[in-house]
């Protein structure tokens, strides 16, 4: 099955070619057509983002269509930045400001803790069967107070997987095995390719 990776973000395309290795699968990205205005992320939680990305892409280039919506969500903060992590502060705001803010919010709420957890959805809608699978998946943590670890991208360097590391000082193939990222995608594929043992590691 070809299938485009519905993203223009160049460190989502690196992760899910990497996740996806073990599918019988011919991935291409949007670098492979016309450059598009990318649509507006309208919808009301992560599977409605998801969902309207993949149909917006897949109708651009004819074919079945991959794309995610995802966030990190902070308990002390009531789930923020959640649904607009990658707008949180605005768009052109760097992930590095936009982690500092979350660590000047939490400082605010020292009461509350620091548990977290990022969220992921992932959609294939295929238009050449009428079929659009979906599969949601968390990877729970806290925030660390300090941003570590040359690793990954987004907030990765203040998400803390256990009490020594963040997601950022793992490797590869240590994050992809229990991302939200990873586990969604092997979910959603998994409905595809039930029998197909992708690679994954243990942390």
């Amino acid at each position: 099955m070809k299938i485009l990776i519905a993203t223009a973000n160049a460190h989502k395309v690196d992760e899910i070619r990497e996740i996806l290795a073990g599918f019988p699968l011919e991935l291409c990205d949007l670098r492979d057509f016309p450059p598009v205005e990318p649509p507006e992320e309208t919808g009301r939680d992560y599977a409605e983002n998801a969902l309207l990305k993949a149909v917006f892409y897949s109708k651009h280039t004819g074919l079945p269509a991959l794309s995610d919506d995802s966030g990190l969500e902070v308990d002390a903060l009531d789930g923020a930045p959640g649904l607009y992590s990658a707008r949180f502060g605005g768009h052109d705001m760097p992930h590095s400001q936009k982690i500092l803010r979350v660590l000047e919010l939490l400082k605010q709420h020292p009461e509350k803790g620091r548990t977290a957890r990022f969220r992921c959805c992932s959609t294939l809608v295929n238009p050449q069967t009428g079929q659009t699978l979906s599969q949601e998946a968390t990877c729970e943590g806290f925030i660390a107070e300090t941003p570590s670890g040359e690793h990954g991208f987004g907030y990765d360097p203040i998400f803390m997987v256990d009490s020594r590391r963040t997601m950022a000082e793992l490797s590869a193939q240590e994050k992809h095995a229990i991302s939200h990222r990873g586990k969604s995608l092997r979910g959603l594929l998994g409905q595809i390719y039930p029998t197909t043992n992708a690679p994954t590691a243990r942390p």
